[in-house]
């Protein structure tokens, strides 16, 4: 199983990728969140030039922010950066919609948009919402086509699965999910957490920065998904603080500080308790914990665990998330 990592697109996202090539990660994949972070392509483009090996990726491009030949092009240009290097992820849009006021992408509309973005890579005309389109890009503007780049669709129920059997090279997913795995050869599970040191408490400081954000996309996925987030702990404190919100504003006040860190919701839920959900939503323990969690995850087929770190010393959380999983890895 290869490690890689994930981190919330900002302006630091460059140099963190370097750390992680040093560190030994598989691949960096960027969030395509323009809502609270810089494009996920010059962040990338940056990234590529910070670094020599490690594989580079925007995870998951939402395809209604932009039209596909934007970034097919954006794709191959990268690919040009970075040769050999580069992979995509697809997926519907959780808080890259949602945080814009929109509804995520019907599964028909993603599958055409894949379907538009290989063919402009692989040099045929396609159509798309009724007009024939081409990458028309003169030598030196891109590299030449067919162009592939490997390709991950997140899904978790049957429409994505199918579709991603269709079109993709392997599944990505997210909340734990690993029942599918074993259908593709390369599955990838993103995951977030921390190693806590000796005596560390959950509620403490330190762990609310690098292991709260992900804790609370629990609760932002159960609300956004129709489930009942008040059987979380602390559920109702922040269901309470999301109606709170003027209507037609909830969108802000649940997707703000996505994965990066608390929002107002999220610091109130925490304070009356909803960190006692970390051991069930994100990867957070000792570090023998955390391997023995993974040695599982790896059992279940996934291929590739992406980790995404949060808070102030992302070097760090890297650097002991890794440890931890090198006692997995290296066995196998």
């Amino acid at each position: 199983m290869a490690i890689s990592a994930q981190f919330a697109t900002s302006l630091d996202s460059a140099d963190h990728i370097a750390v992680a090539e040093r560190l030994g990660y598989h691949r960096a994949w960027l969030f395509d969140i323009p809502h609270e972070g810089p494009d996920v392509w010059m962040m990338l483009a940056k990234a590529a030039r910070q670094t020599e090996a490690i594989g580079l990726g925007p995870a998951v491009l939402v395809p209604t922010l932009r039209h596909p030949l934007v970034n097919a092009s954006a794709a191959a240009t990268l690919a040009a950066i970075a040769p050999e290097r580069v992979a995509v992820a697809f997926g519907t849009g959780f808080a890259g919609a949602r945080a814009l006021g929109t509804r995520p992408a019907s599964w028909a509309y993603l599958a055409d948009y894949v379907r538009t973005f290989q063919g402009l890579l692989r040099g045929e005309t396609v159509v798309w919402r009724g007009a024939p389109i081409r990458m028309l890009h003169p030598a030196r503007h891109a590299p030449a086509r067919p162009i592939h780049l490997p390709t991950l669709i997140s899904a978790l129920g049957p429409k994505g699965l199918a579709i991603a059997h269709e079109l993709a090279d392997g599944l990505l997913t997210v909340n734990g999910q690993t029942g599918h795995a074993h259908e593709f050869t390369w599955a990838a599970l993103g995951v977030h957490g921390t190693v806590l040191r000796e005596g560390e408490a959950l509620n403490s400081p330190r762990v609310q920065a690098a292991a709260g954000p992900g804790n609370a996309l629990a609760y932002h996925a159960t609300h956004e998904f129709g489930g009942d987030v008040t059987a979380l702990p602390a559920g109702r404190a922040w269901l309470d603080a999301i109606n709170e919100a003027p209507e037609g504003h909830q969108h802000f006040a649940i997707h703000d500080q996505h994965l990066v860190g608390l929002n107002d919701a999220d610091l109130r839920a925490w304070r009356a308790g909803s960190w006692q959900a970390i051991p069930h939503t994100t990867l957070t323990g000792s570090a023998d914990q955390i391997a023995q969690q993974i040695a599982g995850i790896a059992a279940d087929g996934i291929t590739e665990l992406i980790y995404q770190p949060t808070g102030p010393d992302i070097p760090g959380e890297l650097a002991t998330f890794l440890t931890a999983a090198k006692r997995v890895v290296e066995t196998q």
